[in-house]
């Protein structure tokens, strides 16, 4: 190979090195933190992106995988430039396929004070149409310590996101992943056929997996943390090239959710973005991209003020609101101090239940005789904000909405409609499904006086449509930006207004989402045991401002249980529901000191970053434990689901200071909480059934 020049960037946090060969195809040779003088081998590099197209197979054995496309390898440099705007610094490389002749634009943009890398990457189609099958936001080889054994000094970290279970976090060595040491070097093979690909491919984004990963050194301060961001399909592979493992990450692709998309001469396609971040632990990771998150997302009111959100439904009214039960409740969470009042499902059927007669959005006059505005007047007259549950791109089969609408405004394949759970699905790249449920959504905010919005979703189309599209997958992938560009929309018209993401709770909390919706929902579970577990892990997810977690009081729940249900919320959103209405007076007491002690800390959240001292919450784990640091001190929330009363919470960074220990929730409810300065340890004693504390905690 000829001798390369090297283009290094320097954004401020990292270090990026990519070697520009005359007769091989651009590659990154180095991505490190600033000061990390370790050196890759440069045998471990892949082209800087991977594209397969139509007609062209892999040129590296096996077209399972991502990694290893003919056209990746014939890609030539071309150019560069790079530049700075709104706070970051940018990096562009322009390739070129000599056969297609399609231009390859490869991005990364960073920001000075974080060692974190937004990449993307964008194909212009050359003087013939080509057939787009599958792109890269990154392609990255050596991403394994050097010199290290790949398949067992590492770790590798995914995490499970599933109905009623979300943000597991699981750990795993390459070779537990079928990634592993074959004695391939002896015979001068640089690369096995394996792999190990998490990917989602339905309208569930996050329906499975959370679209992100880590990559962690045993041993080491040496991490890397990858985040696709993508409210769709996305894939994203790790494997082995040249004694090292690679990541190559993207949105949708033809093999994992049946995407295509044809591109005529001069035409453009850009792919999804990869978040990157480099650093050590757990806490320096997600401490990054915390950061990050609040960088890109749409700046809204709410992320700062974070109001208290009362919803009628979990563990409540359960979708059965009516004018006889709504208002024992609304006045119920005006005592509890809620400030927005969003009432869930069912205000427009005059069915049983509210799985039926989505589509209209018209209110029941069965359940509300004297109309809906009669209760949202209410809520706005006890100095709550109004707001309401929709199912936006969803029609009932049932609904009028069906046959007014022409077929093409729905999701179809091979022309009959997509079918699930007796629902169709909205495209809203069609002009009439647009104009349909926008004007919905505007009556509803002009005659109710809504401030506020829960646009639920739950059902996972993975079908896709083939309507006006070059491919099933493409037309979903349409969609998709189609929704968040109406939301985007929605709130330039209505500045104020707040507009939750909901899918059976978590099942899309992607970052693309995250980066418009001010409100994220977590998990529709409904035990208390079970969603600390969710909300301790929440923050790898979402940023604490937005993540909203249940907190539902029983009247038939000890004291302790209520709460540990309510100290679940404190480091995040408080989503309030549960049986207000019929708590006594002692319960509701307690509810509501819960909610003042969220009042004087909340202020704090928005630019806080989240630690977990006991480490990433197993799902079943007898105690877990989540932070929020700033510069003011810290808060901590202890939950002791089983084991040992005495729990031991390492906090290492004090050690041999003195830390002065507040409690903060229950402040009722008899709690020991002992800092061990010499151990390095906060020692809190909690009662024989499960219990839950927030605590602040200052140096003195």
């Amino acid at each position: 190979m000829a001798a390369a020049h090297t283009l290094t960037w320097r954004p401020g946090a990292i270090e990026l090195d990519i070697s520009t060969p005359n007769d091989g195809p651009p590659t990154v040779q180095r991505f490190a933190r600033s000061g990390d003088e370790s050196a890759p081998d440069p045998a471990s590099a892949l082209p800087i992106a991977e594209i397969h197209l139509g007609g062209e197979g892999s040129g590296v054995s096996s077209s399972e995988r991502l990694m290893g496309s003919a056209v990746g390898r014939r890609l030539r440099f071309v150019d560069h430039r790079d530049w700075h705007q709104g706070g970051m610094a940018h990096l562009e490389v322009i390739s070129q396929d000599p056969v297609t002749r399609i231009s390859v634009i490869s991005r990364w943009s960073s920001w000075p004070d974080l060692p974190v890398v937004r990449c993307e990457t964008e194909v212009v189609a050359g003087a013939v149409p080509v057939e787009l099958r599958a792109l890269s936001s990154v392609a990255l080889g050596g991403i394994s310590s050097p010199g290290a054994h790949w398949w067992l000094d590492h770790e590798v970290g995914f995490a499970h996101n599933t109905w009623f279970r979300e943000m597991v976090w699981q750990r795993r060595t390459p070779a537990e992943l079928g990634l592993d040491d074959s004695g391939l070097d002896q015979w001068g093979i640089t690369s096995s056929r394996a792999s190990f690909a998490i990917g989602q491919r339905g309208s569930w984004s996050t329906g499975g997996h959370l679209p992100m990963g880590v990559l962690r050194a045993r041993g080491q301060s040496r991490s890397v943390l990858w985040q696709v961001e993508h409210n769709g399909a996305w894939r994203w592979e790790l494997g082995d090239q040249g004694g090292a493992l690679y990541l190559v990450a993207s949105g949708p692709t033809d093999q994992s959710s049946a995407w295509m998309r044809r591109l005529a001469p001069g035409e453009r396609f850009r792919s999804v973005p990869t978040t990157l971040v480099l650093a050590g632990d757990d806490d320096e990771l997600f401490g990054a991209l915390t950061r990050a998150r609040r960088r890109v997302r749409r700046p809204h009111p709410d992320n700062d003020a974070l109001p208290v959100i009362v919803n009628d439904y979990m563990n409540a009214l359960m979708g059965d609101p009516t004018s006889e039960n709504m208002p024992p409740f609304i006045d119920a969470a005006r005592r509890a101090g809620a400030e927005i009042y969003c009432m869930d499902s069912g205000w427009y059927t005059d069915g049983a239940t509210w799985w039926n007669d989505l589509g209209s959005w018209e209110p029941s006059l069965r359940r509300f005789p004297d109309g809906l505005q009669a209760m949202t007047s209410r809520m706005h007259d006890a100095g709550m904000v109004p707001g309401l549950w929709l199912e936006p791109e969803v029609v009932s089969v049932s609904s009028p909405v069906a046959d007014t609408l022409p077929p093409e405004a729905f999701f179809q394949r091979d022309g009959q409609p997509v079918i699930e759970s007796g629902r169709l699905q909205l495209d809203l790249r069609h002009p009439a499904a647009l104009a349909h449920i926008d004007g919905a959504v505007e009556r509803l905010i002009a005659d109710l006086g809504l401030g506020y919005l829960k646009f639920d979703y739950n059902m996972d189309v993975t079908q896709g449509t083939d309507v006006n599209a070059d491919s099933p997958g493409d037309g979903q992938f349409g969609h998709q930006r189609a929704l968040l560009g109406w939301v985007r929309s929605l709130m330039d018209r209505h500045p104020g207004l707040v507009i939750e993401s909901c899918a059976s709770g978590g099942q899309r909390m992607d970052a693309a989402t995250l980066a418009v919706h001010p409100v994220q929902s977590t998990s529709d579970n409904q035990d208390p045991l079970f969603t600390a577990a969710i909300a301790a892990a929440a923050p790898t997810a979402v940023t604490p401002e937005q993540g909203a977690v249940w907190a539902y009081p029983d009247p038939s729940w000890s004291d302790e249980r209520i709460a540990f249900s309510l100290a679940n919320t404190l480091l995040g959103r408080v989503h309030l529901g549960g049986r207000l209405d019929l708590l006594s007076p002692p319960q509701m007491e307690l509810v509501r000191d819960g909610l003042a002690a969220y009042r004087e800390t909340r202020d704090r959240l928005a630019a806080a970053v989240p630690f977990w001292p006991l480490g990433l919450p197993g799902w079943h784990d007898p105690a877990v434990a989540l932070g929020m640091r700033d510069d003011g001190g810290e808060l901590l929330t202890v939950w002791r689901r089983s084991g040992p009363t005495t729990v031991r919470i390492p906090l290492t960074r004090h050690t041999g200071c003195d830390l002065h220990v507040e409690i903060v929730f229950p402040k009722a409810l008899p709690t020991q909480a002992i800092w061990d300065a010499r151990a390095g340890e906060l020692v809190v004693e909690l009662p024989a059934e499960p219990a839950a504390r927030t605590l602040r905690l200052r140096r003195a």
